[in-house]
């Protein structure tokens, strides 16, 4: 009898979701309905669940903040993020389930997913072989390090909305709700540029990276960065883990976990 509920599960990337949109289609929202059903039936207390910073699309406003419009992904990745954005808040607002959706901006450290562009660019430069960086490296992400997102998923956890009854449609934004449903920004505030991210790693690793610059791919934005400001108020943190810090803490266990013959 679960009281609270984490759900992270999802499939995940942008690109791949142009390649296999039915795997979207099952995991993002079939199984999200039914992590919603489980929910309800159980009379969860607090559900909290995984979005992504995919959802604002092409918006050039920055930092990017909750109030921003969210109704034109670029992808499909990103329209089942918002669908289950949509989902959520409908099933917080028929069931009273206090629900918080966290928008993710590309998380990356030890135990990341080996799709994800650290992963791939630190195992080609150390077996020598080139890179590929989009849209000619004229790309910036906000780059937030794993155990800064789990830092905040816990303190949000411990912070359930409730509903605010607030029928002024003309303050409407996701903080102001008739649901016990909040959505927040979790990113480092700060967005680096994809060749700055390359150059850090090369420090990291001692080793030149051998660049192969590539046009922009399908559904990819130019650029990303949070405002963290709504989830600074309402639980008092914000990332701050730095690229130079992250990617050495991501080098030193890559290195343990690949390198080193006798780990298991």
């Amino acid at each position: 009898k679960p009281q609270k509920v984490v759900h992270l599960a999802a499939q995940a990337g942008v690109r791949y979701s142009i390649e296999n949109p039915e795997s979207y289609i099952k995991s993002n929202l079939n199984g999200f309905a039914n992590i919603l059903e489980n929910c309800r039936n159980s009379k969860i207390k607090h559900f909290v669940f995984g979005s992504s910073s995919s959802i604002y699309g092409g918006n050039t406003l920055m930092p990017f903040s909750e109030k921003h419009m969210t109704d034109k992904p670029l992808s499909l990745y990103a329209a089942t993020k918002k669908s289950n954005e949509l989902m959520a808040y409908s099933y917080s607002h028929l069931y009273k389930i206090p629900s918080t959706g966290l928008r993710f901006f590309t998380v990356y450290g030890p135990w990341g997913r080996p799709d994800m562009a650290l992963f791939k660019f630190t195992h080609n430069i150390l077996n020598k072989k080139s890179i590929n960086v989009f849209n000619h490296g004229k790309m910036s992400r906000d780059f937030t390090y794993i155990d800064d997102v789990v830092e905040g998923i816990i303190r949000v956890l411990d912070r359930p909305p409730a509903n605010e009854d607030n029928n002024d449609l003309s303050k409407f934004n996701s903080l102001i709700n008739n649901a016990p449903f909040k959505i927040f920004n979790i990113g480092n505030g700060n967005s680096v540029s994809l060749i700055k991210y390359v150059n850090t790693l090369e420090k990291t690793l001692g080793i030149k990276a051998k660049i192969n610059f590539m046009d922009i791919q399908k559904g990819d934005v130019g650029i990303t960065q949070a405002d963290n400001s709504s989830l600074d108020e309402w639980v008092g943190f914000k990332p701050f883990t730095s690229i130079d810090k992250g990617i050495k803490n991501f080098v030193d266990w890559y290195k343990k976990f690949y390198l080193n013959k006798s780990y298991k």
